[in-house]
């Protein structure tokens, strides 16, 4: 198993590299490669990258789909995604027994978006042992333009974040209701053009409101944007309090130069603890 590790990891590095070469430095936009290269096909196993609502929620992972396409069942033991566009993740263990015919889904990490890097190729690294046979570490090329989404998205934050700082400032609040303050700091350096805040999306648990109303806009010439927040419970239910896989998740949209970039309201484990107080104070 370690010499056949060995090679298939090297022979992804090779194929890797070659998709990385050319790409420019630093966060402004994916890269594009004129020549994608490819990878050969594996006998008996095809995959493809696909994201359910759930991984949408949980973030930072999608699902590997693997269908035994071929005659004989073969078991998986562990698996990884491999695109120069994402830092690369270790195996992640699993156990899944496929026969002839069978699809399953394999939940998998993926790492921070390198934006100087393109996407393609991209692959699963899979370990697998075929009926009666040695276990072998194969790279399965994956269909699905899933990654291109989320590389593209990841890099719109990016570029984003280099033009202004985004923090958010409380909770505060004992009552039924608690107040915080989103903040746009501009990057010392960075062009001075407007950067409009759109809207601020609620979960299925809590809703931030801006007490001014959006859009609002940090203009050019100006160094601050601070914008008072207030946050309501809106839901007790016992099957929404049960079953949300992200209450403490809200899509802030920013616009600049007529682009939109969506990313989360950034929230670090004290605050999100604040929100948590006020849901069990009002519920």
């Amino acid at each position: 198993m370690r010499g056949v590790a060995v090679l298939v990891t090297v022979a992804l590095a090779g194929v890797l590299a070659l998709a990385g070469c050319g790409a420019g430095e630093g966060p402004a936009a994916p890269a594009s490669a004129t020549a994608v290269p490819t990878l050969p096909p594996v006998p008996g196993v095809e995959g493809e990258v696909v994201r359910s609502r759930t991984d949408e929620a949980l973030g930072g992972q999608v699902q590997v789909r693997l269908t035994d396409t071929g005659d004989e069942p073969f078991t998986v033991t562990a698996v990884a995604l491999r695109s120069p566009g994402f830092a690369a993740q270790p195996l992640t263990q699993q156990t899944a027994v496929y026969r002839p015919g069978l699809t399953i889904d394999l939940p998998v990490p993926f790492g921070a978006v390198d934006c100087a890097a393109p996407v393609a190729p991209v692959a699963a690294e899979v370990v697998l042992s075929r009926a009666g046979g040695p276990v072998e570490t194969v790279l399965v090329p994956l269909a699905g333009d899933v990654l291109d989404r989320v590389h593209e998205q990841g890099c719109r934050v990016q570029q984003l974040l280099t033009l202004v700082d985004v923090a958010v400032e409380g909770p505060v609040g004992s009552g039924e209701e608690v107040t915080a303050s989103l903040v746009l700091t501009r990057v010392a350096g960075s062009p001075d053009v407007d950067v409009e805040v759109r809207a601020l999306g609620r979960s299925v648990l809590l809703a931030p409101t801006v007490d001014d109303g959006l859009p609002a806009t940090l203009r050019a010439g100006r160094d601050e944007l601070v914008l008072p927040l207030t946050v309501e419970l809106v839901s007790c239910e016992p099957h929404v309090l049960a079953e949300t896989k992200k209450p403490f998740v809200f899509p802030l949209t920013v616009r600049v130069d007529g682009e939109d970039t969506v990313l989360d309201l950034p929230l670090d484990d004290a605050q999100r603890d604040g929100l948590q107080a006020l849901v069990d104070r009002v519920c």
